[in-house]
């Protein structure tokens, strides 16, 4: 793996507690941005903001736990959204900041949310892509969005998912990535092999099925679940490509009616989910501008 963007990225291993979590990281500025991917990505699905933001910041992009070369704890409790907040929590403190700026995509966007819920003096601003913040998503949930969400409750059958996953050298991930983009060749084979590389970790695959196991069904239908959610109280900007067929547009309507903050969207019309490799100029733009004010 080695590109003019990759070339400037240097990586570590942080102990955070108990878990052991491998990084990606470009930048020596004064200020730390946290970019945080989601399903079934790893620390890649960032490398293009890494670099373009790295001038003025300290840019990192950890492996989640349970994905590529983080450690994957066994048990699905131990996937429960709040020992992965607790992870970045502890990583922002590990790497020597008192708070950091935090992007999040997808599951690392459910974890972004409750990191500035629970730790707002941790996080200075915040930038959440695709996913709305629970309360949010249950308030707008719709049939429609039930149906786009078939997989994470196909992901509660023990093993199966693991199976059908990995087959055929993890021919079903890689063509989820191809034919969910707006755009054909969005993912290259070289992208495709590196993605490859890090589900063929040992356990990654039911690490990555964990994060639906441990946190669905109890915040999509445990009233308990939305009760512990916290308001947000920081500077957010909400990114949303609007073709995306997993989360839905109705689902996102309204985030800003949980933010106590200066808040803002951008929306960007002709991507889908994947949008900070789709739309990699647009999104890299917007956090800029957005993190320099």
């Amino acid at each position: 793996m080695s590109s003019p963007e990759t070339d400037k990225i240097r990586f570590e291993f942080a102990q955070i507690g108990s878990v052991n979590l491998h990084y990606a990281a470009a930048g020596n500025g004064s200020k730390l941005i946290i970019l945080l991917h989601g399903f079934p990505e790893f620390w890649y699905s960032w490398r293009h903001q890494l670099t373009a933001l790295a001038d003025e910041y300290t840019v990192v992009a950890p492996d989640m736990r349970g994905y590529n070369l983080s450690d994957k704890p066994a048990g699905v409790d131990e996937y429960e959204v709040r020992n992965l907040v607790d992870d970045i929590a502890g990583l922002i403190s590990y790497l020597g900041f008192d708070s950091a700026s935090v992007a999040g995509h997808d599951w690392g966007a459910a974890v972004s949310w409750e990191l500035a819920g629970r730790y707002p003096d941790r996080v200075s601003k915040l930038v959440c892509l695709q996913v709305p913040p629970p309360s949010i998503w249950k308030k707008n949930q719709s049939v429609r969005q039930l149906w786009a969400s078939w997989y994470m409750f196909f992901f509660q059958i023990p093993r199966l998912p693991e199976w059908l996953l990995s087959r055929n050298n993890f021919a079903a991930l890689a063509a989820g990535l191809r034919t969910t983009t707006v755009k054909n060749g969005v993912f290259t084979e070289q992208d495709i092999s590196e993605y490859k590389n890090a589900w063929g970790q040992p356990g990654a695959i039911t690490a990555a099925i964990n994060y639906y196991r441990a946190n669905i069904l109890k915040r999509l239908f445990s009233k308990s679940e939305l009760q512990d959610e916290r308001r947000i109280k920081v500077p957010t900007l909400f990114i949303y490509g609007e073709k995306d067929h997993a989360v839905l547009p109705q689902t996102v309507k309204g985030v800003g009616r949980f933010i106590d903050a200066e808040y803002a969207e951008f929306r960007i019309p002709d991507s889908g989910h994947w949008v900070q490799i789709e739309a990699k100029e647009k999104v890299t733009e917007a956090l800029k501008n957005f993190f320099n004010k």
